[in-house]
């Protein structure tokens, strides 16, 4: 069974290679690009003001890449009391690999049901504290208004997502930061060759954003997708696949046992 991992270039190796040690011929073809944000004074902004913070929520992987890519030198972690909070276990990784002591992280059990924003507040809701920011760390769209950390949840561009909407309900204040940008990827023809070939030959597509699939019809406009299958690690994911017409869609959480688990199903 061919899977195709749709994650950015640097997310989907690990992927590819964990498939490919369980007997799949899994392979790489982007769905997102991403790349730094130009502009990092915003950043290096919410860095000067990193104890104001009662916590950094980071939507990606990525989002953690890129902000910590301003770290300052020499940072020193004890005495800080800023948490940070991560959706999924990709996320969380990435927040261990760049020195967060796990004491400070906040994360969804991993025996939960679901890596999302609804799963992270149920977590920390408990915890905070109103009056209190919370910064955001996330990407933006090419083409779209930047937001910088005076920017509130309000702010055309990316509106008021659930969890700025908690928070504000419970009088905190909620700010942004844009650590990367996202964009359709550029196909070789040989990629939109594989790419086409996967629509109706048995290939399992593997999509972690609602994103990807826009992408994926872009890319690949006009394409009957009924004989298609593919593993989103999201509901919303899901209803996003059969609006393009995939013929079959399962859910997994974005770990490696459950996506598994999926493909077994498939067989």
């Amino acid at each position: 069974m061919r899977v195709l991992i749709t994650r950015p270039a640097s997310d989907a190796p690990v992927w590819v290679a964990a498939l490919q040690r369980a007997g799949y011929d899994a392979q790489a073809i982007a769905l997102i690009d991403i790349a730094a944000e130009p502009d990092v004074q915003p950043i290096d902004q919410a860095w000067s003001q990193w104890a104001k913070w009662q916590a950094v929520m980071f939507v990606s992987a990525p989002a953690v890449r890129y902000f910590f890519a301003r770290q300052p030198e020499a940072y020193a972690w004890r005495d800080v009391h800023t948490r940070c909070w991560a959706t999924g276990p990709g996320t969380q990784k990435a927040l261990l690999k760049a020195g967060v002591p796990p004491e400070l992280i906040d994360c969804p059990n991993d025996q939960g049901g679901q890596f999302d924003s609804e799963a992270l507040w149920q977590e920390v809701h408990a915890r905070v504290a109103p009056g209190l920011p919370v910064l955001i760390v996330r990407g933006r769209d090419l083409g779209h208004q930047v937001l910088t950390i005076d920017a509130d949840a309000n702010a055309n561009g990316f509106g008021r997502d659930w969890l700025a909407q908690q928070l504000q309900g419970v009088q905190v204040p909620v700010h942004f930061v844009v650590a990367y940008q996202r964009q359709a990827p550029v196909w070789t023809e040989a990629q939109r060759s594989q790419a086409a070939l996967a629509v109706t030959d048995g290939s399992v597509w593997c999509l972690s954003s609602s994103q990807a699939v826009a992408h994926l019809r872009l890319n690949l406009p006009a394409l009957d997708w009924s004989r298609s299958r593919c593993i989103v690690t999201h509901a919303r994911i899901g209803l996003a696949a059969q609006a393009l017409g995939f013929g079959q869609v399962l859910v997994a959480r974005p770990v490696l046992a459950d996506v598994l688990a999926s493909l077994e199903s498939l067989a």
